[in-house]
Parts: structure tokens; sequence; C-alpha cells
């Protein structure tokens, strides 16, 4: 038989009780989740026309995501937890957003587990908002890169490195004013800002390269504002979590946090923890033979059904037709005018799980084109690649956004929306080509 405790080992051999001491040291770790991109209170975009009840739970969705870290916290006992920028989603801080962000923070502080927050390029300090006063608990970092320190129960000390963004637009390489001072066992930095060999669509705030922080040696690089989560470096880890919640289609898959712990001996592990209330899925109906309207209804039907068997999310469906061939013009015109789609979401049940199709597409159909058609098809995409990125695309979309009413609801376009304008456009054109 066996017994240890702490560095004492007892030990029984043939009746007869043996005491030793070991010369071990307990391994010591610090635990923390490491959380960004809270956007509370988002409105989410490419929604329209829903139901009251799912409506509802969609507002809830990011605050019921942050929820979720919290407990992940409280479950795990960590020493303390990061948010690395953008805990709201705009500049107006709504004090809805900011009384439910405190009312989980009181859950940490009754807990005794601390938390460091960085503000970034969407809940700048500059901003024109009331303020609610946060718990003590909560360490908020400045304008300046700071060091802040904190010592664990275990009496390991930690030094956290951060500032908030001062303004929405930080083009300086913020990554140089981080330096690494001496009196800790650990050391953390939190950097809102964008990898510089990323290929996301974000603006580039406060930029970096992977050798600009492995310079500053480290043990673990907290990132935010990147919204899909990525391990950019494993030794020392620098981590991206990505957000919480999903807001539109461009974010789809699994949205959470990490849990990490750290050891003295440079070993670290990382858990994801999965947040998100509602889950943004694209998902392809195949058509292999002629389809009849009630057929294509059924079909779309039975697959929203077998998705949601064994979820623990609501979905919000993006469909995309492939093969629209085997639809009669009659039945393609219902779905490219939504009629379709109205059909479907009217049979959608409102209960707490749902899944809401939000949209249906249709692959391009290139048959039925005359066969001169060849040519001005290579032109008009040749044409359309070259105009994406040019002054003449700006200048075809200016009336629009500079137009008094409309410009208040518009937002400016990415890449990826503009090759989805093209697209359409070069669709209306094919189809006039048919005719």
């Amino acid at each position: 038989m066996v017994i240890n405790q702490d560095n004492l080992n007892i030990f029984m051999y043939n009746d007869r009780t043996y005491i030793r001491l070991w010369r071990v040291t307990l391994l010591k770790e610090i635990r923390f989740i490491h959380t960004a991109d809270l956007h509370l209170d988002s409105p989410f975009l490419g929604l329209s026309h829903l139901p009251e009840k799912i409506f509802s739970h969609i507002q809830e969705s990011t605050f019921t995501a942050f929820q979720k870290v919290v407990d992940a916290a409280l479950e795990s006992d960590v020493d303390f937890i990061v948010i690395v920028g953008d805990l709201f989603d705009g500049e107006d801080r709504s004090i809805k957003a900011q009384a439910r962000l405190r009312r989980q923070l009181e859950r940490l502080k009754e807990a005794e587990i601390d938390a460091f927050i960085s503000y970034g390029n969407h809940d700048h300090l500059a901003g024109n908002w009331l303020t609610l006063e946060m718990p003590t608990n909560v360490h908020l970092f400045n304008n300046q890169v700071e060091a802040v320190s904190f010592t664990a129960k275990n009496g390991l000390n930690v030094h956290l490195y951060g500032f908030s963004y001062p303004e929405r637009h930080v083009f300086e390489r913020k990554v140089q004013k981080y330096q690494k001072l001496p009196g800790a066992d650990l050391h953390i930095g939190l950097l809102h800002g964008q990898w510089e060999e990323s290929n996301a669509s974000h603006q580039p705030y406060a930029p970096f390269s992977k050798k600009e922080l492995l310079e500053k040696d480290f043990d673990y690089w907290a990132l935010g504002h990147i919204h899909q989560r990525q391990i950019l470096h494993s030794d020392p880890y620098i981590v991206y979590p990505g957000n919480i919640q999903g807001r539109h289609r461009k974010e789809e898959g699994k949205k959470g946090c990490y849990e990490v712990k750290i050891s003295l001996d440079g070993t670290t592990h990382l858990r994801f923890i999965e947040t998100s209330e509602l889950r943004w899925k694209t998902e392809s109906i195949i058509l292999e033979k002629n389809t009849t309207l009630t057929e294509l209804y059924s079909i779309c039907d039975k697959m929203m059904e077998s998705m949601l068997v064994g979820s623990s999310q609501s979905i919000l469906l993006q469909l995309t037709i492939e093969n629209p061939t085997y639809l009669s013009q009659s039945v393609k015109q219902k779905v490219e005018n939504r009629e379709f789609l109205e059909m479907l979401q009217d049979e959608v049940n409102t209960a707490k799980m749902f899944i809401w199709p939000y949209d249906i597409k249709v692959e391009q159909d290139t048959t039925g084109l005359p066969l001169y058609s060849d040519s001005f098809l290579n032109m008009l995409n040749e044409t359309s690649e070259s105009m994406l990125g040019t002054e003449e695309f700006e200048e075809s979309l200016s009336s629009l956004f500079s137009h008094v009413y409309a410009s208040r609801y518009l937002y400016e376009m990415e890449e990826s929306e503009k090759g989805e304008l093209m697209e359409a456009a070069k669709k209306i054109v094919m189809e006039k080509l048919k005719e």
C-alpha cells in the first residue's frame, strides 16, 4: 500500500511501516480562460422577417454565449480570464450590454476569479458613452502598453501585458512596445490586432508578425480581432480564439473560447470550449432528376429535420441548389423570388431549438446558351475579374453610398461581397443572353 501526501511518502512492506521524504517539488501551473470579440448585443446581418420567438433568441445569443464562457471559468475554477478586445459591438456600448457584462463579471468576483480586459477597435476608449463601473476583480488596460502583476493562489506570479485602443483606428505596430519585465514566473501578452500573414478581411489594426511575438519570449500570446480561431504557433502558443458567437453567414463553424493551462516547466495545454447558441451553416441540395415543387420541398424539409437531430444548437441555414436544370422554369422562379423560401420558413417550429432557412441560392446554369456565346462569356469573365478592386467598380456604387438616406444603412463592402455582387450581375447578363 502506498499513500502520497505532498512530499511525504508512506508505504507498508512485510507488515512494517516505512516513511520516506521525496525531494520532489509539486509542479505548479496556472489556468485561465482566453476569450475575445464578444460583440455583445450585436445586430445580426443577413436576416429578415423573423418570428418574434426566433428574433428574441438570436438577440440574446451573444449574452448567452458569454454566460457560457463564465460558466466554464467557474466549473474549471480558473485563476483568471482574459478578454482581448471588442467586448461590445459598437461605440455606443449600450447600457444593456454593459449591465449584462457586469453581471457575469460579478459572478467571477464571487468565485475570486480575476478578469483582465483590453478594449479593441469596436469599443475603443474615445467613444462617447455612459459607463458602468466594473467590479473590483476587473483590471482594464489603459491606452498604453502596460504590465500588470497577478499572484495565483498557489503562489505563482504572472505578468500580463496589454493595452486598450485609444481610438478606433490604430495602425501603429504596438507589439514593439511590449517589453518583458523581471519578477514573474510566467508572462502572457494580450494583443488585439492583425497578423500580417492573415488572409482575413479585417482591418489591419495593430499589425504584427509571428517573428515579432516570438522575440518577446512570452509564455503565451492571447490574441483578438480575427473571428476565425487559429493557432499560429505552439511553442509558445500564439492563439486567436475567434469570436464566441457567429453573427453572420461568413462566421460559420464552431465558436467559443480556450481554457489554457501553463506549467512552470513550460508545458501548455489548450482545451477549446464551444459557446455559441446559434450556428451558421451552408448545405447543398444536389438534384439528380427532374424535380417538382413538392419534391423539392420534401427534400429540403427532410434535410432540415435531420440536421436538428442530436444538435445542441439552433441553426441558421443557407441552402444551395445544384444542377438547377432539373427544375422547371416556373419552379426556379418560385425559388429565385423567395416564395419557396417563405414556404419553408412558415413551417419552422419556433421552439427553443430551431433551424431557420434564411436564404436559398441557385447555382449558375450555363445550359441553353447559344453556341456563339463562348467568346462573349470569356470576355464577360475577364472584364468582371479586372473590374474588382478598381476605381470603376467603386464609381458604379458611389451614387448609392453617397445617397443621403441609403448611406446610413450601408457598411464598407468586403472583397468577398464585391465578388458575390459581380457574380449576381453576370447571372443577370447570362439570363438575358438566353432570352
